[in-house]
């Protein structure tokens, strides 16, 4: 297969109250508004490359309208549609805006994923243009705000199928999993379409709502911003959720926080790159770090919630023994640590 998608472009996102969404990213998170078009807000981060990264849509609950990938070209557009189709799932183009032609479908879990080439390029006013060429736009003078949009994780009822279908259809490398150590329950993976760690992660969802997200990820230069950024959050009276830290998958530095809709944002950097053509994707158990590299401290039980909220339990509290999802959440308890 040759390749046919480069990397995450933009995610579309909803809120019950659209503003202080907007708010919030561009006076805690630091992105800048480039557009406001029917109802919908479009925003960027200072070194995006495209017009925008980040829609907020108004919606009754906090979830994923879309997520984004730019095709490795015009030809792996269309040779992306043709597998889609016959892998038996029938989407839609749509003109998207500043994008133009854009193809739209929902995958076998129910998420929605847009797929398009053509794309508009971020031009500064003079006054924002940066003295470096390569980038966008001058560096933002705002504490910890991050350069690009980085990964989306979302959720599904089974995390080995859906890599399997995205690694069969349009070519997603699978890059690592991590099976509990009590039972053979697969409940994480990471996937890419180039030679991060991952730009699309998949958790287990025990929940009947189709299409959750779980969380998505900005990304920072150093570690020293993200702690700057935890910082900040903190001081202005935003909580983190988890972190920060080290993931083991990956090696990023992390942390997690939310925003007024509820949804989850992570903050990333560091960790490898992998340019391995023939990678054969490791089986991780929590216990060995694979959340958390130092295994010093558990998972909190709010970071299995997805979105949009369902009435049916999450994956660690549905179908899932007490003592399994012990180990899941606090993996490390039989070290004396956690």
């Amino acid at each position: 297969m040759s390749k046919l998608l480069s990397h995450l472009s933009y995610i579309a996102v909803t809120s019950p109250d659209v503003e202080a969404s907007v708010r919030f990213y561009e006076e805690r998170v630091g992105l800048t508004v480039t557009d406001r078009v029917d109802g919908a807000v479009y925003l960027r981060c200072w070194g995006d490359y495209y017009a925008y990264s980040v829609i907020v849509l108004p919606g009754d609950q906090p979830s994923m309208s879309t997520m984004a990938w730019r095709t490795a070209s015009p030809a792996a557009l269309d040779e992306a549609v043709a597998r889609i189709e016959a892998a038996g799932v029938q989407g839609e183009w749509v003109e998207v805006h500043k994008i133009g032609r854009a193809y739209r479908f929902t995958g076998p879990w129910g998420h929605s994923m847009t797929l398009h080439w053509d794309v508009t390029r971020h031009q500064s006013e003079p006054a924002a243009a940066s003295i470096y060429p390569d980038r966008p736009a001058k560096r933002s003078s705002f504490a910890g705000a991050p350069r690009q949009l980085d990964h989306v994780t979302i959720a599904c009822t089974d995390v080995d199928a859906f890599a399997k279908w995205y690694n069969d259809v349009l070519g997603f490398r699978i890059m690592a999993r991590t099976v509990l150590d009590e039972a053979p329950i697969s409940v994480f993976s990471v996937l890419t379409t180039n030679e991060k760690s991952h730009d699309l992660g998949v958790v287990l969802d025990g929940a009947k709502v189709p299409g959750r997200i779980n969380h998505y990820a900005f990304w920072v230069d150093t570690r020293e911003e993200l702690l700057i950024a935890a910082d900040t959050l903190m001081e202005n009276g935003v909580p983190i959720e988890y972190g920060p830290s080290i993931h083991g998958i990956g090696e990023q530095n992390f942390l997690y926080y939310r925003e007024p809709s509820t949804l989850r944002i992570e903050l990333n950097t560091g960790g490898y790159r992998n340019y391995v053509p023939d990678w054969e994707p490791n089986t991780w158990k929590p216990s060995q770090g694979s959340n958390n590299f130092y295994r010093n401290g558990s998972m909190p039980m709010s970071l299995t919630e997805s979105f949009p909220p369902a009435d049916a339990p999450s994956a660690t509290e549905e179908g899932v023994p007490d003592e399994i999802k012990d180990a899941l959440l606090n993996p490390y308890a039989k070290q004396g640590r956690g």
